[in-house]
């Protein structure tokens, strides 16, 4: 969730704007009047500023120019409802990120706004990282000393310092972004940017933009040359995640990157060479979609010349332990320190849940247990109610038996079913956050919400 200031002297585009960024999940603070906005500006530190150009004696430049020069990492969003060129020109020349034209469509602010918010979360995580000396190969974060967790870290020593372009293969919330970044930090590479992408947040023609960079008109809203993520990348190395989801076209765009060392800008004539090492990853099985025909197979090939597969949690049970000890640490720091502790019992529980979401699961059931819990103390009436419903059936089944006379498929989407529902309903009915939970992106989420209902009917 980010902070957003959204200024407009036009209520209605403000109020607009607001159940954009709320839909998302985000925090908003709406202001009809640039100056008392400006006034407000760091004391709420916003991570993005959204606001109208044509404004009485403060305009939206001068709102872009105060921003900049109070909170440099802030990002700027300028809206315009003239169609002047020269204006949206000045606006990215001057350090907004975007501009949009008026009248705009919710979904077309939603994805502007979700690619900012991904940007900055990159940029700061970078600028971070830079400051840090090489790593071991098993980073903080990266959490277990099951016998498949050792094999990933020999794996990482082996190959993080190659040029080799790498395949992170795993389920959703089993760290393959982890993974990436240790490969980056143990590197030749580690004081070079280190980039990374959701391929399935942004549609095909605004990923290829994004990636590749476009040139001056080569769109509508191409106001101004613009480099790419992998030229942004340059020398360091870029993280596809969700490369599964890419679109066939962009795909031969891709391979031919990956194959010539240099792009070609949307709407250029020229190419650029690039110096940049490509980690890849999916949560499903790429050879599968290879023999279904969506997904290129010299691609494949290309991008898995080093494959490695992160095991789920449920295949790892003995590093529960590990985790909950490394979640319980990180949920009792902050500006009100706790000695968390934690049940046996509620452990026993941890390790006999199936964890279809993974780490990224057991983190949020941790997180959600240590602010019910007791005395500081987690016991299992703390744990989520999906955990606890899985313990109940599998006692009622006699010893954990799974229960019988059903299509193993129907089985699985019964399953899936109630942990979305369930993931929904703990966030609060945010679907924008449940999504983030599970580790799909939204168009996934809505597709399985309406396959659900489409068979209920």
């Amino acid at each position: 969730m980010a902070k957003i200031l959204i200024v407009d002297d036009e209520p209605n585009i403000v109020e607009l704007v607001v159940t954009a960024c709320k839909e998302m999940g985000h925090e908003t603070f709406p202001f009809v009047n640039s100056a008392k906005a400006l006034e407000k500006l760091e004391d709420i530190s916003p991570q993005l500023v959204i606001s109208d150009i044509k404004m009485g004696k403060i305009d939206g430049f001068e709102v872009l120019r105060q921003v900049k020069s109070a909170l440099e990492s802030c990002e700027v969003i300028l809206m315009t409802g003239q169609g002047n060129e020269e204006i949206a020109e000045k606006a990215i020349a001057e350090g907004a990120r975007y501009y949009i034209r008026k009248p705009f469509k919710i979904s077309e602010m939603q994805a502007r706004v979700r690619h900012v918010i991904e940007f900055s979360d990159t940029a700061k995580e970078r600028d971070t990282l830079k400051k840090v000396v090489k790593r071991s190969a098993n980073p903080e974060n990266i959490i277990g000393t099951s016998p498949k967790m050792d094999e990933v870290y020999h794996l990482i020593r082996k190959i993080a310092d190659t040029d080799s372009t790498i395949l992170i293969q795993g389920e959703s919330g089993t760290g393959k972004e982890l993974v990436a970044r240790a490969l980056h930090f143990n590197s030749s590479r580690q004081h070079h940017p280190f980039v990374a992408i959701n391929c399935s947040a942004l549609p095909e023609n605004l990923l290829e933009s994004e990636l590749f960079g476009h040139k001056k008109g080569s769109f509508t809203g191409a106001v101004a040359d613009k480099a790419g993520l992998f030229e942004e990348a340059e020398k360091g190395t870029i993280f596809l995640d969700e490369v599964n989801s890419m679109a066939l076209p962009l795909q031969t765009k891709l391979l031919r990157v990956l194959q010539e060392r240099q792009l070609r800008r949307v709407g250029d004539t020229k190419t650029v060479p690039i110096n940049v090492r490509v980690l890849g990853a999916t949560n499903e099985g790429l050879l599968e979609k290879v023999k279904e025909g969506k997904f290129r197979e010299d691609l494949y090939y290309r991008l898995a010349v080093i494959p490695i597969e992160l095991p789920p949690l449920r295949d790892r049970p003995e590093d529960i332990p590990l985790l909950v000890q490394h979640f319980l640490k990180k949920s009792a720091g902050g500006p009100n320190p706790r000695t968390l502790k934690i049940e046996a019992k509620s452990i026993e529980s941890l390790q006999g849940y199936d964890w279809p979401g993974n780490v990224r699961e057991l983190e949020n059931a941790i997180e959600r247990a240590t602010a019910l819990c007791d005395d500081d103390l987690i016991r299992v009436k703390d744990l989520p109610p999906q955990l606890l419903n899985s313990t109940s059936d599998a006692s009622k089944s006699g010893n954990g038996a799974m229960p019988v006379g059903k299509k193993l498929d129907d089985f699985i989407r019964d399953q899936e079913r109630r942990f979305i529902e369930e993931t929904i309903k703990h966030s609060n009915g945010n679907r924008e956050k449940a999504a983030k939970v599970l580790g799909i992106s939204m168009a996934t989420l809505y597709r399985k919400i309406e396959a659900k209902t489409a068979k209920a009917k």
